[in-house]
């Protein structure tokens, strides 16, 4: 174990990071951080600053995120992971899970938390326009579903949105948010797929679909 204790960053340490996004701009956006503590099952990091910009990057309960950092050499070692909650230092500082040692690789992976799943999803356009769909993925960013009809949704468009979320416990939670549509196409099938992000879900709704998709993921691994 010890060599792969070596490969983890250290307190001080820079982190380089990516937010996954349905919306490619953001996935984009490099920020810098900085491993302030290390603690048993995470790290804490500082608050991210945007490359570019040199703004800080708020960060949110769920957010799954692509790291990277140097080591020796200058060799970058990825991670994905999520933020698990936030710490008050003399600074802000966000909790992320520490990655398990064999996820570390040289090569950036785009497999964030998102797993394809068919759940019934309840929405509602600014006309009060309201139909039921099924979803083709889920995130902790976005989703993704499937209609017939595209329902004149353009990009920017606001939706309010329920989805019915099903554990393996046998228990199902009702997740409402509001979201933003990305995009909208049309399927070689005819059908309409419709990507939406995000804009208002509370911490407490996003754990609820960061935990399903964990189940989910884990249920991919071991088939």
């Amino acid at each position: 174990m010890g060599g792969w204790r070596n490969l983890f960053p250290k307190v001080n340490d820079f982190v380089y990071i990516q937010v996954a996004s349905v919306d490619k701009n953001e996935v984009n956006k490099e920020c810098k951080s900085r491993i302030a503590d290390i603690e048993e099952e995470s790290f804490l990091i500082e608050v991210p600053m945007d490359m570019k910009s040199g703004q800080s990057k708020r960060l949110f309960l769920g957010d799954e995120l692509s790291v990277y950092f140097l080591t020796e050499g200058g060799i970058k070692h990825y991670f994905n992971t999520y933020v698990l909650g936030f710490a008050d230092d003399v600074v802000k500082l966000i909790r992320i899970r520490k990655p398990e040692p064999e996820s570390i690789t040289k090569i950036q992976r785009r497999d964030f938390l998102r797993v394809v799943a068919e759940l019934e999803i309840a929405v509602k356009l600014k006309d009060n326009t309201r139909f039921l769909a099924y979803t083709d993925d889920v995130g902790g960013g976005g989703v993704s579903y499937l209609t017939d009809e595209n329902y004149n949704l353009s990009e920017g468009d606001t939706l309010e949105c329920w989805l019915l979320v099903p554990y393996k416990t046998g228990t199902i939670e009702h997740v409402p948010f509001e979201a933003e549509v990305v995009r909208s196409k049309k399927l070689e099938s005819g059908r309409w797929i419709t990507m939406l992000k995000y804009l208002s879900i509370s911490d407490f709704e996003r754990q609820k679909l960061i935990r399903y998709c964990f189940e989910r993921q884990f249920d991919f691994k071991n088939r």
